[in-house]
């Protein structure tokens, strides 16, 4: 069936079911109702859309007090060995992954909606960018992108530079990680205006080395003691008005003109999944173009399709300078981006590197990853994130202290607060007591629940977790 004919595209192909001693079972897909069907709108441009067998609802499975003795063996021997800034959410300690689902270390199975923070957009262990993995393994495993040509490196940049918004041409930088690509966004911005002052939200989240923790106004944690930060860094509301920006400006003695950069999510992640007012990004770009400063858009967690369309601030149709790509790149394996209109990368030979960034093994998971992103899972997230939103809303009508529903596609969240108070120990109960029920969900902002589940999530997954989060509310008995 080509794109264009009218009906329904069959799904073909084995995928993952559960597990069965430990090892994947390969099934057709294919469950009581006949097989999995996508609209064609979804296209096959790169082979089926990846999907774990459907029989799910004897899943998640919780065998054991949480955590196990297995894992409490794991946990144990962790705690003794690992650096104590490492958060550790809950005590879930992992012995495998397929599709939507986890299995821990005492057999264990959990349906995971927050996709390793937004990474593992096309599910875990995806037959087609584990065999991408395992080809390239065989070929060339490292020879620094920095120094030398190879396809993988070439491609990838390639892909990224047709993916990029707008009708500009764009150049490719490729990093190791989110952090890694902010950094270099600041370099890159403050070398080609030549000014030195940045505008970062109140809220964001940018990465924790110093140059993107300079930016990060999250949570207090992030940044106590670490000072100082790099200096020119000023944080301003998120959402506020070109005037509003202006006012905070002048207040601190600092002149339009010398902005080097203005550094953005359209959705802000950590923060606690922020959807801003609807013409936000437009007057920060206006601001942006009347001044000379460089627009950098911060789509490590909101882009690679998250949303619906590739990268998030294409939701408005806003054309950034600069963007930062991560997470979801590489469907867990490290890498990372920088992608700036060819205008504005102006720095020279030798003047930013990285010896690892866009290594062989980690671009062909990306080039594999997009594949499958376009191909259906993109499409996907935009159709099941209506769905989630709507089962999220009448979870809202039924529950008082979800105070607010948000969210763009596969990137929503829920808000809890006791008498028009915003309550971070609610969110905290909820989170730990949705895992206990074999359901992953995340924290952000101050009282706050991400679902991010992988962009292969399906109805049968949604109404599951609806379930838990329904039975859990019921508990926490608090209207």
């Amino acid at each position: 069936m080509s794109t264009g004919e009218a009906g329904p595209q069959q799904v073909l192909g084995p995928v993952f079911s559960l597990f069965a001693d430990g090892n994947p079972v390969v099934r057709p897909v294919r469950d009581a109702a006949g097989p999995i069907m996508l609209p064609s709108s979804c296209g096959n441009k790169a082979g089926p859309l990846w999907r774990p067998h459907n029989k799910m609802r004897n899943v998640p499975s919780i065998l054991t007090s949480l955590p196990g003795p297995k894992a409490q063996t794991l946990i144990d021997d962790d705690l003794g060995a690992t650096s104590p800034s490492l958060i550790k959410e809950y005590p879930l300690a992992v012995k495998q992954a397929k599709g939507m689902m986890i299995e821990d270390q005492d057999g264990n199975i959990f349906l995971d909606f927050m996709a390793g923070i937004a990474v593992t957009g096309t599910g875990h262990c995806h037959p087609q960018v584990v065999k991408a993995i395992q080809d390239q393994s065989k070929k060339l495993l490292h020879i620094c992108g920095t120094d030398f040509y190879y396809t993988g490196y070439s491609d990838l940049c390639k892909k990224l530079q047709e993916l990029a918004p707008g009708n500009d041409p764009w150049k490719v930088f490729l990093s190791n990680s989110g952090a890694e690509s902010i950094d270099g966004a600041i370099k890159l911005a403050r070398y080609h205006t030549k000014r030195n002052n940045i505008i970062a939200f109140h809220g964001a989240f940018h990465g924790r080395t110093y140059g993107a923790l300079s930016l990060t106004s999250s949570k207090s944690v992030q940044r106590d003691g670490f000072g100082p930060f790099l200096p020119g860094i000023h944080h301003v509301p998120y959402g506020a008005s070109t005037d509003t920006i202006r006012d905070h400006l002048k207040e601190k003695g600092v002149h339009p003109q010398t902005i080097a950069a203005v550094f953005v999510e359209p959705i802000q992640g950590e923060g606690g999944y922020i959807v801003p007012p609807e013409e936000f990004l437009e007057q920060v770009r206006s601001f942006c173009d009347e001044f000379g400063i460089i627009m950098v858009d911060d789509e490590i967690q909101s882009g690679n399709g998250r949303t619906g369309k590739y990268f998030a601030i294409e939701n408005w149709d806003v054309v950034p300078d600069i963007i930062t790509l991560a997470k979801g790149l590489g469907s867990g394996m490290p890498i990372g981006a920088i992608i700036a209109k060819e205008s504005a990368m102006t720095w020279p030979p030798g003047s930013h590197g990285s010896t690892f960034g866009g290594n062989p093994v980690s671009c062909a998971a990306s080039l594999a990853t997009i594949d499958l992103i376009e191909a259906g899972l993109m499409k996907n997230a935009e159709i099941m994130g209506e769905y989630l939103l709507n089962r999220l809303s009448e979870l809202r009508k039924k529950h008082n202290i979800i105070s607010d529903v948000r969210g763009i596609g596969l990137m929503q969240a829920i808000e809890f607060s006791v008498n028009n108070k915003l309550s971070p120990d609610l969110s905290h109960l909820f989170e730990q007591s949705c895992f206990k029920k074999g359901l992953l969900v995340l924290s952000c902002g101050e009282s706050a629940i991400r679902l991010a589940p992988p962009l292969i999530v399906d109805e049968t997954h949604i109404d599951i977790a609806m379930d838990i989060m329904g039975q859990v509310l019921e508990e926490m008995n608090i209207v």
